[in-house]
Protein backbone atom coordinates (compact mmCIF):
# COMPACT_ATOMS: atom_id res chain seq x y z
CA UNK A 1 0.00 0.00 0.00
CA UNK A 2 1.39 3.41 -0.98
CA UNK A 3 -0.41 5.60 1.54
CA UNK A 4 2.63 6.07 3.73
CA UNK A 5 4.36 9.36 3.05
CA UNK A 6 5.97 12.27 4.78
CA UNK A 7 3.04 14.61 5.52
CA UNK A 8 5.46 17.55 5.49
CA UNK A 9 5.57 17.12 1.71
CA UNK A 10 1.89 18.00 1.22
CA UNK A 11 2.58 21.73 0.85
CA UNK A 12 5.42 21.12 -1.62
CA UNK A 13 3.23 18.78 -3.66
CA UNK A 14 0.38 21.31 -3.76
CA UNK A 15 2.79 24.01 -4.87
CA UNK A 16 4.24 21.71 -7.52
CA UNK A 17 0.75 21.03 -8.90
CA UNK A 18 0.17 24.76 -9.28
CA UNK A 19 3.54 25.80 -10.64
CA UNK A 20 5.15 22.96 -12.58
CA UNK A 21 7.10 23.51 -15.78
CA UNK A 22 6.31 23.33 -19.49
CA UNK A 23 7.13 19.66 -19.96
CA UNK A 24 5.07 18.69 -16.89
CA UNK A 25 2.14 20.74 -18.20
CA UNK A 26 2.37 19.14 -21.65
CA UNK A 27 2.48 15.60 -20.28
CA UNK A 28 -0.18 16.30 -17.65
CA UNK A 29 -2.56 17.53 -20.37
CA UNK A 30 -2.34 14.06 -21.90
CA UNK A 31 -2.46 12.05 -18.68
CA UNK A 32 -5.34 13.91 -17.04
CA UNK A 33 -7.55 13.29 -20.05
CA UNK A 34 -6.96 9.56 -19.61
CA UNK A 35 -5.27 9.35 -23.02
CA UNK A 36 -3.68 6.12 -21.80
CA UNK A 37 -6.84 4.76 -20.19
CA UNK A 38 -5.73 5.17 -16.56
CA UNK A 39 -6.03 7.78 -13.81
CA UNK A 40 -2.82 9.58 -12.90
CA UNK A 41 -2.11 11.91 -9.99
CA UNK A 42 0.26 14.84 -10.39
CA UNK A 43 2.89 15.56 -7.70
CA UNK A 44 2.10 12.52 -5.53
CA UNK A 45 3.95 12.21 -2.19
CA UNK A 46 5.34 8.69 -1.75
CA UNK A 47 7.55 8.12 1.27
CA UNK A 48 9.97 11.04 1.47
CA UNK A 49 9.65 11.79 -2.24
CA UNK A 50 7.22 13.53 -4.56
CA UNK A 51 6.58 11.70 -7.82
CA UNK A 52 5.88 13.85 -10.88
CA UNK A 53 3.02 11.54 -11.92
CA UNK A 54 1.62 8.41 -10.30
CA UNK A 55 -0.89 5.79 -11.41
CA UNK A 56 -2.16 3.75 -8.47
CA UNK A 57 -3.76 1.07 -10.63
CA UNK A 58 -0.53 0.38 -12.54
CA UNK A 59 1.78 1.13 -9.61
CA UNK A 60 3.68 3.36 -12.01
CA UNK A 61 5.62 6.58 -11.49
CA UNK A 62 6.59 8.82 -14.40
CA UNK A 63 9.45 11.22 -13.78
CA UNK A 64 10.47 14.02 -16.12
CA UNK A 65 14.21 14.61 -15.96
CA UNK A 66 15.55 18.03 -16.90
CA UNK A 67 19.03 19.50 -16.60
CA UNK A 68 18.84 19.58 -12.79
CA UNK A 69 18.87 15.76 -12.71
CA UNK A 70 22.41 15.69 -14.11
CA UNK A 71 23.65 16.52 -10.62
CA UNK A 72 21.19 14.25 -8.80
CA UNK A 73 22.09 10.88 -10.29
CA UNK A 74 22.66 9.10 -6.96
CA UNK A 75 19.57 10.74 -5.42
CA UNK A 76 17.47 9.54 -8.37
CA UNK A 77 18.89 6.02 -8.05
CA UNK A 78 18.01 5.88 -4.36
CA UNK A 79 14.54 7.25 -5.08
CA UNK A 80 13.97 4.66 -7.82
CA UNK A 81 15.19 1.87 -5.50
CA UNK A 82 12.74 3.04 -2.84
CA UNK A 83 9.85 3.06 -5.32
CA UNK A 84 10.86 -0.34 -6.74
CA UNK A 85 10.95 -1.82 -3.22
CA UNK A 86 7.32 -0.72 -2.88
CA UNK A 87 6.50 -2.55 -6.10
CA UNK A 88 6.28 0.68 -8.09
CA UNK A 89 7.81 0.86 -11.55
CA UNK A 90 9.55 4.14 -12.42
CA UNK A 91 9.75 5.49 -15.95
CA UNK A 92 12.08 8.41 -16.59
CA UNK A 93 11.60 10.61 -19.64
CA UNK A 94 13.65 13.63 -20.58
CA UNK A 95 12.31 17.14 -20.47
CA UNK A 96 13.52 17.68 -24.05
CA UNK A 97 11.75 14.53 -25.33
CA UNK A 98 8.42 15.71 -23.86
CA UNK A 99 8.82 19.12 -25.50
CA UNK A 100 10.01 17.83 -28.86
CA UNK A 101 8.11 14.56 -29.32
CA UNK A 102 5.25 14.14 -26.87
CA UNK A 103 3.61 11.50 -29.05
CA UNK A 104 6.71 9.29 -28.84
CA UNK A 105 6.88 9.79 -25.05
CA UNK A 106 3.26 8.70 -24.75
CA UNK A 107 4.06 5.55 -26.76
CA UNK A 108 7.05 4.75 -24.54
CA UNK A 109 4.87 5.13 -21.44
CA UNK A 110 2.08 3.03 -22.95
CA UNK A 111 4.48 0.21 -23.87
CA UNK A 112 5.81 0.09 -20.31
CA UNK A 113 2.44 -1.03 -18.91
CA UNK A 114 2.21 -4.60 -17.65
CA UNK A 115 0.76 -6.96 -20.24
Amino acid sequence: MVNLYNKNLNQYAREGRRVGNLSEALLWNQLKRKQLGYDFTKQKPIGNYIADFYCKELKLVIEIDGDSHDEKIEYDRERDRYMNNLGIKVIRVSDIAVKQNLEMVMEVIKHSFPK
